[in-house]
């Protein structure tokens, strides 16, 4: 193992976080199911989101990562309940072995002590849950009430009882069709052998630590309860703390921030990084989702613009952070057309600090023609790219 040092120079930091994400990935064979479950074991998560422009971000992340991914994986592995929906800092598959962790949040919700987004309707609940426990599965679809719209969002009353459910740990997701939601009691979709128990606070800490750090190589307190409630925060960086002084964690310095890893995790800086492969990620990756962090330790400053209005983009809509030379060094504006097979490229824009354009676009170009047949397309467009020469670069070499 690497010696118990105090530092990290800005590229052995960088080196550590991408191993410890497994990007660029270094396989070569194709992985199925029982690889994407091992990928999202490691991880803790991936985030679930609608957005479609490209593939949407959960198959992107795991495609990433598992370079024989396919889509089903997902439906088979929450069918064979090795996985389950819920909520991590956002919507996430999450590994079944890891459920009991999420009964702090269900417990806290049913209690009224964390507030959901919906105002509980115990009437309306009660009617759903009595439906499904009678008749099975059902989807929101199957529930016959009116639209209510709020503050730009529209729902049914049913489908915010389901989810007041689903939130509180009554309901679960053993599946989806078309992505639509499936309900079913909880009890019907938790293995029948799954440790149930809630966690005490300071297992909880522990957890939240370890699955951090050996996810992402370094953490900080904020970055490991990243979106948490009630105080978590606090009891973190106390578990921290002990962790250390049992020797359980090392702390180390990165220029002015310090950052707590695993020991283990320090035997990655003796590994090969793939510098030369190049990797598109989701905006939802679960290497930059923390953007306080991505600009820390990448300088690279990322805004998702598809919710900003059409004036104030300086990127584009669905601009996606490209990982190459173990550092993120453009944003690519991109559109999949699948019906017609093909693949915008809107606008290209590379960071100033790249100086080997040759490479760059090489190993660009090998990642686009696999990227493009992820999202079922064989032509690329290259639109507009900063600066503008690239554009000839990029065409000519997709054409040789």
């Amino acid at each position: 193992m690497v010696g118990m040092i105090e530092s990290l120079s800005i590229e052995q930091a960088r080196k550590l976080v991408l191993l410890a994400q497994h990007l660029p990935s270094l396989k070569k064979d194709s992985g199925g199911p029982a690889a994407t479950r091992s990928t999202i074991e490691h991880l803790g998560y991936i985030q679930i989101d609608t957005i479609s422009v490209v593939e949407r971000a959960h198959h992107h992340t795991l495609w990433n990562r598992n370079p024989g991914y396919k889509d089903e994986h997902l439906d088979k592995l929450l069918r064979k309940h090795h996985i389950f929906e819920y909520w991590s800092h956002a919507a996430s598959y999450l590994p079944m072995r890891d459920y009991r962790f999420s009964l702090i949040r269900k417990k806290a919700i049913a209690s009224g002590s964390l507030k959901h987004w919906y105002t509980p309707d115990p009437k309306l609940m009660k009617f759903v849950y009595e439906r499904i426990r009678s008749e099975g599965p059902l989807m929101a679809k199957d529930f016959e009430s009116p639209t209510i719209s709020k503050g730009g969002w529209s729902s049914k009353p049913t489908k915010r009882a389901l989810e007041a459910l689903f939130m509180r740990g009554d309901l679960m997701v053993p599946y989806r069709i078309n992505f639509h939601k499936v309900y079913n009691l909880t009890e019907r979709v938790v293995p029948s052998d799954l440790d149930t128990s809630v966690p005490t606070p300071q297992e909880y800490a522990r957890f939240l630590i370890q699955r951090y750090l050996q996810a992402n190589g370094i953490g900080q307190p904020e970055e490991i309860t990243y979106l948490q409630k009630n105080n978590t925060r606090e009891l973190v960086t106390r578990t921290l703390k002990e962790m250390v002084l049992n020797k359980e964690l090392i702390q180390v310095r990165m220029g002015d921030e310090n950052y707590y890893t695993l020991p283990a995790s320090l035997d990655l800086l003796n590994k090969r990084l793939a510098r030369s492969r190049l990797k598109i990620l989701s905006p939802f990756d679960n290497l930059i989702i923390q953007r306080k962090r991505t600009s820390k330790l990448f300088d690279f400053d990322y805004t998702l613009e598809c919710y900003l209005p059409e004036t104030k983009r300086r990127f584009g809509f669905f601009s996606l952070p490209v990982l190459w030379d173990a550092t993120l060094v453009a944003r690519m504006d991109c559109k999949a057309e699948r019906k017609q097979g093909l693949l915008h490229i809107h606008h290209l824009v590379l960071e100033p600090r790249i100086r080997k354009i040759d490479a760059f676009v090489d190993a660009l170009v090998k990642e686009l023609r696999s990227f493009a047949v992820f999202n079922t397309c064989n032509t690329i467009k290259v639109h507009n790219t900063s600066p503008a020469e690239i554009k000839s670069l990029l065409e000519k070499e997709m054409a040789a």
